[in-house]
């Protein structure tokens, strides 16, 4: 029984074999650890087109994502009324670039801005523009400040689970004292 392709499958294969074309240069032992074959064409290509997108992304340090470059004045220079407005446009402005920032309510403004200043625009990365894919900013888990994300951020399950694999009660929970509703 012969096998007949609609325009769209052709089209599909056809993209399938292009993409592999162009990541072959790239290609290494990690893209067999994805199952393909569990994969529609489709979806492999949407797959196959975000990996060549990674590949071909400049890494730039965060501040140069935007035209013009968001720099921010030293925090100590800043009066916390000035500070806080510019945490605040920095914020939105990360947000309209798909970096997404989490679990910033134990920091007051001034040690987030901080942060922002020293850490995260300096800081160089893959710029990747797909909406689906948000840069996540996390600035505090687990491993980094087991302490905080406990009191904070932990829920009761992952409390739980802590508390068997290190043999510790975790500090009491509390709710954090700096509560901010980020863009998403």
């Amino acid at each position: 029984m012969a096998t007949e392709f609609t325009n769209s499958e052709v089209d599909q294969l056809l993209l399938n074999a292009r993409l592999r074309d162009e990541l072959e240069p790239f290609l290494d032992e990690s893209v067999e650890l994805v199952d393909v074959a569990a994969m529609s064409t489709a979806r492999e290509n949407e797959f196959l087109a975000s990996m060549l997108q990674w590949e071909r992304a400049p890494a730039l340090p965060i501040s140069h994502w935007f035209e013009p470059e968001l720099e921010l004045p030293p925090p100590d220079t800043l009066s916390d009324a000035v500070l806080s407005r510019l945490l605040w446009d920095a914020i939105n402005r990360l947000a309209d670039r798909n970096i997404v920032l989490e679990y910033t309510d134990h920091l007051s403004d001034r040690d987030l801005y901080a942060i922002l200043y020293r850490d995260i625009l300096p800081s160089t990365e893959k710029r990747i523009d797909k909406p689906s894919n948000p840069l996540r900013w996390r600035l505090v888990d687990s491993d980094s400040d087991p302490d905080a994300w406990l009191t904070y951020y932990a829920n009761d399950d992952q409390r739980y689970l802590w508390e068997l694999e290190n043999g510790q009660v975790p500090p009491p929970h509390e709710d954090p004292p700096f509560p901010r509703d980020l863009p998403k």
